[in-house]
């Protein structure tokens, strides 16, 4: 199992390394990632050499790209959310745009923390208007405190790797069931599906080693494909449809 996951790592840093580009922008240079964003678009990433080492920005993308498409974050509890999801990452928000700061040694690292950030603000916060009423990860912790199932909200553990990521809730032991981190995720698409999945594949070895890892899909539009279900599971993640929560209720409770 340990050779089949540092292969399935392999494949994943190889396909990070040939899908990035790079070009000069005036005094900075653009990073072209492979992570696509709603529109399937390529993020990008600007970074810029000071005196006492590199600052990264999305140059104000993922916020104005959100308000423009009518989503406010004005506020408060949204406001709240993006703090804490930031704040997750060591990211800063200036103005619009989600900054970070590196140094030669930590840069991979802090680049790594700002393309995960933006892909967690902007999933976070985009709603399909007006077919959403709320948030979906607002709807998972309500689903949660309903049914006085146990959690620790908005847990950053570091993978073997070294880097930092962010799950939405993480579900301590108990007598009838391990540890169990869970992750929400609104828009299940294949992107999503191998964030998480990396994440995952990345942290497990740092976890007790029976913790198992759960998402929920949000299907209230569109049914997550059969693709997306079965990348999850081959990376031993248990999908959940959120029409079909009901379903592991004990599971998660217990």
């Amino acid at each position: 199992m340990i050779e089949e996951m540092q292969k399935l790592f392999g494949q994943y840093t190889t396909w990070l390394r040939d899908k990035t580009a790079l070009r000069t922008v005036n005094d900075w240079i653009e990073i072209t990632t492979p992570y696509l964003d709603r529109h399937n678009d390529y993020l990008q990433i600007y970074v810029k050499r000071k005196e006492n080492g590199f600052i990264l920005t999305d140059d104000g993308y993922i916020i104005e790209d959100l308000k423009l498409s009518g989503c406010d974050l004005g506020s408060k509890k949204r406001m709240e959310l993006l703090t804490l999801t930031l704040n997750g990452f060591g990211v800063k928000l200036e103005g619009n745009a989600l900054t970070v700061q590196a140094s030669s040694e930590n840069f991979s690292l802090r680049k790594h923390n700002l393309v995960q950030s933006m892909l967690a603000v902007n999933d976070l916060f985009y709603l399909a208007v007006p077919m959403v009423a709320s948030l979906f990860l607002e709807d998972v912790t309500s689903w949660l405190n309903l049914h006085e199932i146990r959690y620790t909200p908005k847990i950053k553990l570091t993978g073997k790797s070294g880097y930092d990521y962010l799950f939405d809730f993480i579900i301590p032991a108990s007598k009838k069931q391990p540890e169990r981190i869970l992750h929400a995720i609104n828009r299940p698409g294949s992107d999503a599906a191998k964030a998480f999945a990396f994440a995952w594949v990345d942290t497990r070895e740092a976890r007790p080693v029976n913790s198992r890892a759960y998402t929920f899909l949000n299907d209230s539009e569109h049914t997550p494909s059969a693709s997306v279900q079965d990348a999850l599971i081959n990376y031993d993640i248990n999908p959940i449809l959120w029409s079909k929560r009901e379903e592991f209720r004990m599971e998660l409770a217990a």
